[in-house]
């Protein structure tokens, strides 16, 4: 008898550059879903997703992974991630790239939203806030459903730097960063510790400034030694983990840019903070007790966001 048909987990990754590539990568691996990776350029995604497929058999996996340039492929996602744009070069900021990345993300969310309405919608192109908004905008959907992949990236980033000042197991490290995905993102020195024992106890305030300062320009640091593009290793394993969450209804309590309503004492913003991810999408954000200080980095971050969304949204 033949086995019982059922539509397998699909995941849809609009862009398939580097980071759409390695998310491909990463997703089918995981065994987490069947991927379809799509590309305005005729070639790309279906080439990607061939030499994908040929890996499987040593992966150990039995994951489809399908190129297209066809929208219509992307049908019945139960997650869409948007990667397309353009990466950043060396001296240029995320916000340089405000108005054609706002123009493709506006366009890929539409055409993508079309064939999945039900999605879960994940944005990875920067600037990241200001395209999550963009993507939330024309998407339709509640804003539970819409979120942006940063503060992971960012928080992972100063792990590593904690991890490698103390000569420690980034195992043992947490760190948690808040705040726009650029220079004005907010690392919480108080909420980062290395097991279980806050970094405050165990470096001085210069070494916790020059982290934190590394932080916030770690991706620029990546852009200035690659020349011709930007980090994807690590944005496509930060994406890897909130899908993952999704899927499999994990419950994670991760710094994702989320909608807010109120949280912080701020309103109509999608910025990086301390949320519970499922099936469902944003479940919960939780709001951290903030200094004073804290409090003020935190919105003067997402006024920056803000004006760069008015200033998007006048361009499309």
């Amino acid at each position: 008898m033949a086995p019982l048909a059922c539509r397998p987990t699909r995941v849809s990754i609009i862009g398939a550059g580097n980071v759409g590539a390695t998310l491909a990568q990463r997703i089918s691996e995981k065994d987490l879903a069947d991927v379809v990776l799509l590309d305005v350029v005729a070639g790309r995604p279906q080439g990607v997703a061939l030499d994908l497929m040929q890996a499987r058999g040593i992966e150990g996996h039995d994951r489809f992974i399908t190129g297209t340039t066809d929208y219509a492929v992307t049908a019945n996602s139960d997650v869409v991630v948007i990667t397309a744009g353009l990466p950043r070069r060396p001296g240029m900021s995320r916000d340089d790239l405000i108005k054609t990345n706002a123009e493709i993300v506006a366009s890929a969310t539409q055409k993508a939203m079309t064939y999945s309405p039900d999605a879960v919608l994940v944005v990875v192109t920067n600037p990241l806030d200001v395209m999550t908004y963009i993507a939330w905008k024309v998407s339709g959907l509640p804003p539970r459903q819409v979120m942006g992949m940063a503060g992971i990236l960012d928080s992972t980033r100063f792990q590593t730097f904690i991890a490698l000042e103390l000569g420690v197991s980034t195992a043992d490290v947490r760190a948690m960063v808040l705040g726009s995905h650029g220079e004005l993102m907010v690392p919480l020195p108080r909420y980062s510790s290395v097991g279980g024992i806050p970094i405050t106890e165990l470096l001085d305030e210069a070494t916790i400034a020059r982290l934190v300062e590394r932080t916030r320009y770690g991706g620029a640091e990546i852009v200035d030694l690659m020349k011709t593009g930007g980090a994807y290793y690590a944005p496509a394993s930060s994406t890897c983990i909130m899908v993952e969450a999704i899927l499999l209804n994990r419950r994670r309590l991760l710094p994702i840019a989320s909608y807010l309503q109120g949280e912080y004492g701020l309103n109509d913003v999608f910025i990086g903070v301390p949320a519970w991810l499922g099936c469902s999408g944003i479940e919960q954000v939780l709001e951290l007790e903030l200094t004073p200080a804290e409090q003020s980095a935190l919105t003067a971050s997402a006024e920056s966001v803000r004006q760069n969304v008015k200033t998007a949204l006048s361009l499309i």
